[in-house]
């Protein structure tokens, strides 16, 4: 399996689009690309799935361990000609003072040469040291050429050619111009995902040719090495605490799904189908009614952006009211937290929501949860388990808000208590109420975290 890591000195390098044109052209040629994405972010691969027509698989060690990230890229990869990994961060950056964890870590693991990605702007001889630092510091990683971006000109491309050629005798893949047309506009939770750009295509289309224009795609394409491939055909950490429900009675689960509502992992989405959920999808903005279902689940997403169609369509707030008020089950994540309160502020604009939890939730300039939580089931948890249990039994996950909840119901019950994160108050997370659980932090169903097996057997409980 061929794979090529996408990777630079600094986030906000251009990673994104450049992974986007690469893949673009590649797929544009012929090529299967499977693409992959380091660490939990969710919308970074929303753009990747949309451009190769492939779901772009997360891989992230807080949740996977070795042998799982490696299985992972090979049970993906194995039917696509090339394999795209996107990094996170920059190539060394990492928390632990060895580098565990880190881009570079991660592209040893899986056998895959990096190119590195550089940010050249106002740089100019200074490029040197810099790269020969990055080829020292490990010389194990393999580095297999460089990517110039946001380059100033003619005469800027050329001196940084000629510093480069001169001292580090590392291959340049490309010197991509500084090019507003071909940016993705961000906004506070990074960039804007490509189920919400209005002109997403279009976009793509963009990048894709600027890419084409100033890249050496094909070479890049050649550079990629043979993965020694995982054992792809016995199941995944993940697989094996879906395998029992297999003959159980499917459940139908009506799941969110639109431009304010798309944060979902694909691979969490077969887990559900497999532990025997057939899901139905809705939208919270466009639809007045809920679709016939057992159970109801809202994932995160940017309901602030969309809070005035959101209070608008009172129909279906009042069908999710319905819904969870009689009793049936249903799990919301972040932005399907914010989604249930009573009420959403913005800026200076304020909307209502479905009313099925006590509280407001307002947001903010800064993030008020950011990074990995660990959390810990309380007594209240309200899915079984599926495989033996202790109360010292730890989840690991992650969190990224910019809303926190005004006055938090004191009688509310909660499904975790939050070791590490902030979660509602720093305590606690995962309301319970009812037959809802209703977190800012986001599962993921690898490792030792099957929670779509545990929700599908609730729903079965209660059905």
């Amino acid at each position: 399996m061929a794979a090529i890591y996408l990777s630079a000195a600094s986030k906000s390098s251009g990673k994104t689009t450049i992974s986007i044109g690469l893949a673009a052209e590649w797929r544009r040629s012929g090529q299967r690309v499977q693409p992959f994405k380091k660490g939990p972010d969710y919308i970074d691969p929303l753009w990747l799935s949309r451009t190769t027509g492939r779901a772009c698989i997360n891989l992230d060690y807080h949740t996977m361990s070795a042998a799982e990230l490696r299985a992972t890229l090979a049970r993906y990869g194995r039917n696509a000609d090339l394999q795209l990994i996107e990094g996170n961060v920059g190539l060394f950056d990492s928390v632990d003072l060895h580098g565990r964890h880190s881009n570079a870590e991660l592209a040893k693991l899986l056998g895959a040469p990096v190119v590195l990605i550089l940010d050249v702007q106002g740089m100019s001889r200074g490029v040197a040291p810099l790269l020969l630092g990055y080829r020292a510091f490990d010389p194990a990683l393999p580095i297999a050429g460089v990517i110039l971006n946001k380059v100033g000109g003619g005469r800027h491309e050329q001196n940084l050619r000629r510093v480069i050629a001169h001292y580090c005798d590392l291959p340049i893949l490309g010197a991509v111009p500084r090019t507003p047309e071909i940016a993705i506009t961000e906004r506070h939770l990074g960039l804007i995902p490509s189920n919400e750009a209005a002109a997403a295509e279009a976009a793509i289309e963009r990048i894709r040719a600027c890419i084409a224009a100033h890249v050496d795609c094909e070479r890049i394409a050649a550079i990629a090495t043979s993965v020694p491939a995982a054992d792809t055909e016995s199941p995944l950490p993940s697989e094996t605490a879906s395998a029992a429900g297999n003959s159980d009675p499917r459940v139908r689960i009506a799941i969110a799904q639109d431009d304010a509502f798309g944060f979902y992992y694909p691979d969490d989405i077969v887990a559900l189908q497999r532990s025997g959920a057939d899901l139905i999808p809705f939208s919270p903005v466009h639809d007045h009614e809920l679709p016939a279902a057992d159970a109801v689940f809202i994932g995160g997403g940017f309901p602030e952006c969309r809070m005035q169609e959101l209070e608008q369509n009172r129909q279906m707030r009042a069908a999710i009211a319905d819904f969870i008020g009689s009793g049936r089950p249903a799990y919301a994540e972040c932005g399907g937290l914010m989604y249930l309160t009573e009420r959403l502020h913005w800026n200076d604009r304020s909307s209502r929501m479905c009313g099925v939890l006590a509280a407001e939730v307002a947001m903010h300039a800064r993030p008020q949860g950011r990074g990995y939580v660990r959390l810990q089931e309380t007594p209240a948890f309200p899915w079984r388990a599926t495989r033996p249990t202790t109360d010292t039994t730890e989840i690991s996950a992650h969190e990224f808000h910019h809303s926190a909840i005004v006055a938090a119901d004191p009688d509310w019950v909660y499904g975790y208590r939050v070791l590490r994160g902030t979660g509602i108050d720093g305590q606690h997370d995962g309301i319970v109420h009812r037959n809802l659980l209703a977190s800012y932090a986001h599962l993921r169903n690898v490792g030792g975290c099957d929670w779509a097996q545990r929700f599908v057997n609730r729903v079965r409980d209660l059905t």
